[in-house]
């Protein structure tokens, strides 16, 4: 049940895009720093997801993690795409091939197993919602985790496309 759940991009209302472009205001004005956030509960959580990060790979402690040039780097990076996707939610050719080129670059040049995107996301949600409980309604929470299917299922098409075979 719950793969299907994942595999299935529930599409998002008018009033759930407006909820996310709210929230992710108020998360993108504090860009990196809540980038580092979800990326260094990631790799304490699921340290695999490190092996394909050669600078960081063998970094333990989360205040070395903190500190590394290339994860805040990399945190920019990926806040930057999510910014483009929520401020693109109206035109979802733009979110296509944004996702795509994120899927194709990961599955191509980085080889990185696609559930990593599950996983990325689900602690996207979970540090935006504690980082920002009081915008983080039911109602939000639900247009959230459309967000995040919406991210996993753009992806991982991409990841198919380009005949991934891990």
């Amino acid at each position: 049940m719950e793969i299907e759940r994942w595999e299935r991009s529930e599409e998002i209302s008018d009033a759930e895009k407006k909820v996310i472009q709210e929230i992710w205001s108020r998360v993108y004005a504090n860009c990196e720093d809540v980038g580092v956030s979800i990326l260094i509960r990631f790799f304490v959580n699921f340290p695999s997801a490190k092996q394909y990060f050669s600078q960081f790979k063998h970094m333990e402690d989360p205040l070395e993690m903190e500190r590394s040039l290339q994860l805040r780097k990399h945190a920019r990076r990926v806040m930057g795409a999510i910014n483009t996707v929520v401020e693109n939610l109206n035109d979802s050719e733009k979110v296509s091939s944004v996702l795509a080129l994120v899927g194709k670059a990961h599955a191509l040049k980085h080889k990185v197993e696609p559930i990593y995107f599950k996983k990325l996301t689900g602690v996207m949600l979970e540090v935006i919602a504690e980082e920002y409980p009081n915008d983080f309604t039911p109602e939000a929470h639900g247009a959230w985790t459309k967000m995040k299917t919406l991210i996993y299922t753009h992806v991982t098409a991409a990841y198919k496309e380009v005949g991934w075979a891990h």
